[in-house]
């Protein structure tokens, strides 16, 4: 094993040597062979030095070399043809990923996501039961996972349908090595966007209403003692925080008493 450190304004090449072998991965993927080498052989090399502008290939292995242990992305793979299941597991361990679920079909890759929890799917288009891009569009409804299809197919048709159904990466056979990682990290990072922005949304949502609800209570303070609309807000934040309740809560709790008020009257 050697380590190659270049200047400080360069990351460090790392460069692992486990002697020469082809992997029955890169065959069927579409990885080129490279004589007396290990095609899927740790290394990384930075965007800045790689000829051609190749995208690193990252390896668990050689981030613990570099003195840091990645987070590891547990994916689902879900194919009809157990060869290409194998394969494809073998390609994502190799890149440091963690194959948590194999499935033959749509309807089966469904299950599993809903029990393992993935932090990402990968489908296979044409399968038996539920087709890849149905399967997707399930569990993009559900908010499940990221998903992403590996096929072979192309046409048009299959594109739209995967981009109505929510699909986050769409990557077509066969592929090299390197173009496999990009695909899943954008994946994953897209669906932090979504959540993050549907949070955001769900935090609107709810910080207008309880708006509209302080605006009443505040209304029926002002109407039943006389108050201006600053004394009753500053009563209402006096009530929340002698009680440590929202103001929210306070202005529910206003509503609610006022509305018994009404109707024992």
């Amino acid at each position: 094993m050697s380590v190659t450190t270049r200047s400080p304004q360069y990351y460090a090449i790392l460069t692992v040597d486990l002697g020469a072998w082809r992997s029955p991965v890169a065959h069927r993927y579409g990885v080129p062979e490279v004589g007396g080498s290990n095609p899927l052989a740790p290394t990384v090399l930075h965007p800045r030095i790689c000829k051609g502008g190749e995208w690193p290939v990252i390896r668990r292995r050689v981030a613990r070399v570099a003195g840091r242990s990645p987070q590891t992305v547990r994916i689902v793979i879900a194919d009809d043809e157990p060869i290409i299941r194998l394969d494809l597991r073998e390609l994502l361990t190799s890149l440091g990923y963690d194959v948590v679920g194999e499935a033959a079909d749509g309807r089966t890759a469904i299950e599993l996501a809903r029990k393992l929890k993935p932090d990402l799917i990968i489908l296979d288009i044409k399968m038996p039961e539920m087709d890849g891009i149905d399967a997707a569009e399930e569990l993009s409804r559900e908010g499940l996972a990221p998903v992403v299809l590996l096929t072979a197919y192309s046409e048009r048709e299959l594109v739209d349908r995967a981009k109505a159904a929510g699909v986050a990466g769409y990557l077509v056979k066969p592929f090299r090595e390197s173009e496999l990682m990009p695909v899943i990290e954008l994946a994953l990072a897209r669906f932090r966007d979504l959540q993050r922005l549907e949070r955001q949304v769900v935090e609107l949502q709810e910080a207008l209403e309880a708006r509209k609800l302080i605006e009443r209570a505040k209304g029926i303070l002002m109407q039943v003692h006389g108050l201006s609309e600053s004394e009753a807000f500053q009563r209402m934040r006096r009530i929340s925080m002698d009680n440590r309740k929202s103001m929210r809560e306070v202005a529910e709790a206003i509503l609610l008493a006022h509305q018994l008020e009404s109707r024992s009257s």
